[in-house]
């Protein structure tokens, strides 16, 4: 199929990604002496990268499910972004839309969100990138929890792993958003239509992320930010929502 010729190739960057990752993930279960089928069942089930890492903890300490619910609702909450710049595209897929929206992580969202569909299949192509990016994170699961059951070796810092991967997320996301700055202002240069504005309007959901995190952090301290930065992110990305698609629009 188009599609899957397609799908893969967009795929490959998440594999070499997903695959660190979910081995890494298997390892930590691994060493804290959980069996070699449970890395697999959450890689599967779970499916939140984030939240699979502190499962670990969660797990391996006196369980307390009401703050393991908060937890997953607080690492989770980024998917209410995702969700919002989807709606679009994600409709008229039929019965499929759930998996797509279940298997919306940030990785398969930042592919599918700027995927060329000329001349293909839009629910398929979702379909089989949600597809692949999921059991590469399954793969790299099971290899890593193989690993970590035959070879014994010290796991200090590889929790930290998730925190370089969101930060490359974001380096990778400003240096796109400034590409995109300097295509449209040379293309607006020669309507002879400036718009000062351009670097701000493409680098603002940054901006807010970076400054809400950072203001919250300070009010509420390092154990509970989390939530109120979330909540400050959306209040802002939704009062702001006008001014991000002004770009858009007036390119179209």
């Amino acid at each position: 199929m188009n599609e899957f010729k397609k799908a893969l190739p967009a795929t490959v960057p998440v594999m070499a990604g997903y695959i660190f990752l979910g081995i890494t993930y298997g390892i930590l279960m691994a060493a804290n002496g959980f069996p070699i089928w449970l890395p697999v069942l959450t890689a599967a089930v779970i499916y939140t990268g984030s939240m699979e890492f502190l499962m670990v903890e969660i797990l391996s300490s006196s369980f307390h499910p009401l703050s393991a619910f908060l937890t997953a609702v607080m690492v989770g909450a980024r998917h209410l972004f995702y969700g919002l710049s989807m709606l679009k595209k994600y409709s008229g897929t039929g019965p499929v839309k759930f998996y797509l929206i279940y298997t919306c992580s940030d990785e398969t969202f930042a592919v599918n969100y700027h995927a060329d569909l000329t001349g293909l299949n839009k629910t398929r192509y979702y379909t089989f990138v949600s597809l692949l990016d999921q059991l590469y994170w399954i793969c790299g699961a099971f290899i890593g929890s193989i690993s970590g059951s035959l070879i014994t070796f010290h796991t200090e810092g590889l929790d930290f792993v998730m925190t370089a991967m969101f930060l490359s997320i974001f380096a990778d996301q400003w240096l796109k958003d400034q590409d995109a700055v300097k295509v449209r202002k040379a293309a607006w240069d020669r309507k002879a239509e400036p718009d000062r504005r351009l670097w701000l309007r493409k680098h603002l959901p940054e901006l807010i992320g970076l400054l809400a995190s950072l203001v919250c952090l300070l009010v509420f301290g390092a154990d509970r930010f989390l939530v109120p930065s979330m909540i400050l992110m959306l209040a802002l990305l939704i009062a702001f929502r006008s001014f991000l698609e002004g770009g858009e629009n007036r390119v179209r």
